[in-house]
């Protein structure tokens, strides 16, 4: 049985939603979701970096309403903020995919569902235009044009391009709980089920009995391995060969809005941009993809300088609505949350993500107020300061 909304409404924060989470979850589920690669460097240093800027509020304004709104080509969001890809959805949380398009929907904020979703991404397109696809490019130029052709019928209207895995990371962490894709089982995964009972029927058992064993849906234009397997291996499709020919392809191809995800250089997102891109999300994968790669929120003020052209974007490393409104002082302009969304999803079903969603959106909301300001739109880094002259921030803002 999942959260009430009476237990709903005593988390109130993004961290309660994942001390909830490691309760509820076996703990190579909750393993998968809230780890890094190897030593977790980068994981900790997406948290660490917004701790170098503080606020320069302005005093005596008018803030008795405040407007969060966010303009994207040409469609309005209620919030800066959008709900980040996460793979396997449904199996951390009932229906999971369906889950978080649906309050994000509700919300009136963008959701982009994971290439490594266990829900066929059609079922999830006709939640509303609010869902955006996020794609890992299979290995063969045929399978990518036959993946984003599927993508554009089902009526998609944004397509995320993740370019950040050319190989899989090492995710030690995944190993030592137990966990791989497909699931394996063993004894030791069997006894961490019967230990969270909850998750166990809940989710797994739920699932299965009413839709079939989960399969991956969308790595490609037909169906992948299932997510239970002692023998099927997942396709990983090695990717070291992509390169910008292959985006130039689907630029061709695709005639939605089209975004680049992972970038972390100037140098990249220009040319991501003069190869046709619409946006670009600054992003290292929340930490889980190449360890010691450097936090988004660093890299956000030189992308954003680069590219004056199209949105900047940006994820990994965002829990409070006061690093948000760093980032929107850094120029971006919509940030995206995974984990904390796929512990809400998780413990409380949708409820649970919308109890999340309006948890942070009040956040967000205070701290416009608390810094003078009457639009979210309107925050810049004329409200941050560095708190120390060896901030990695000092050569942008050049203030303490």
């Amino acid at each position: 049985m999942r959260y009430s909304k009476k237990k709903l409404e005593k988390l109130l924060c993004l961290e309660d939603f994942s001390l909830a989470a490691q309760r509820y979850l076996p703990s190579f589920m909750y393993a998968y979701i809230s780890g890094g690669v190897e030593n977790n460097s980068s994981l900790a240093q997406n948290r660490r970096i917004f701790d170098e800027l503080g606020f320069a509020p302005r005093v005596m304004r008018d803030v008795s309403h405040v407007d969060m709104s966010t303009t994207l080509w040409g469609d309005t969001y209620t919030a800066p903020f959008g709900i980040a890809p996460m793979g396997i959805s449904a199996i951390s949380a009932y229906r999971g995919d369906a889950v978080l398009a649906g309050a994000a929907q509700e919300a009136g904020i963008p959701m982009i569902m994971s290439g490594s979703s266990l829900i066929r991404l059609e079922d999830i397109c006709s939640v509303g235009p609010n869902v955006w696809f996020q794609a890992y490019l299979p290995g063969k130029q045929e399978q990518i044009e036959a993946l984003v052709a599927r993508v554009a019928q089902a009526g998609f209207q944004k397509l995320v391009i993740t370019v950040d895995t050319p190989v899989a990371a090492n995710r030690e962490n995944n190993v030592r709980a137990g966990f791989s894709t497909p699931l394996r089982p063993t004894l030791r995964m069997i006894t961490d089920c019967a230990l969270h009972p909850r998750w166990t029927f809940g989710t797994l058992m739920q699932t299965v009995l009413r839709h079939g064993m989960p399969h991956f849906e969308n790595n490609y234009a037909t169906r992948g391995a299932p997510i239970i397997s002692r023998n099927v291996l997942r396709d990983f499709s090695d990717r070291s060969h992509l390169n910008w020919a292959y985006f130039q392809r689907i630029r061709a191809m695709w005639k939605g809005k089209l975004i680049m995800k992972g970038v972390l250089t100037a140098q990249d997102a220009q040319r991501a941009v003069d190869e046709g891109a619409d946006g670009i999300i600054v992003s290292n994968h929340g930490g889980r993809q190449l360890d010691g790669s450097i936090p988004p929120l660093l890299a956000l003020p030189e992308i954003v300088r680069a590219c004056p052209t199209v949105p900047v974007m940006m994820d990994s490393g965002i829990r409070r609505g006061s690093d948000a409104m760093k980032a929107l002082g850094l120029g971006a302009r919509m940030v995206f949350i995974g984990r904390p969304f796929g512990y809400a999803a998780a413990v409380g079903g949708q409820p649970g993500v919308q109890r999340a969603i309006e948890l942070f959106a009040t956040e967000v909301k205070r701290n416009c107020a608390m810094l003078g300001l009457t639009r979210a739109s309107e925050m810049t880094d004329a409200y941050l300061r560095t708190l120390s002259p060896a901030s990695h921030f000092e050569r942008y803002l050049g203030k303490l």
